[in-house]
């Protein structure tokens, strides 16, 4: 799949050299950008669950609690 991005001069100069400084093509820098934004979005939301769930039971165990659970 192909993308155009419509950049500043400024905006493409500075993508460019942080791409070179890093040592990484421009098109592994944008993939890899909008891939930890996604991840860090997933991330958050599962967090804002989790913390959702734990004020409606605020139920905690303790690691070997969790460990005896599970069989380890």
């Amino acid at each position: 799949m192909t993308f155009s991005l419509r950049l500043s001069n400024e905006d493409s100069i500075l993508i460019k050299k942080y791409a070179a400084v890093h040592n990484l093509t421009v098109s592994e820098l944008v993939r890899q950008s909008v891939m930890e934004r996604i991840e860090n979005e997933y991330d958050l939301d599962a967090f804002r669950k989790a913390m959702e769930e734990y004020r409606d039971n605020p139920q905690t165990y303790s690691l070997e609690e969790m460990e005896r659970e599970l069989g380890l």
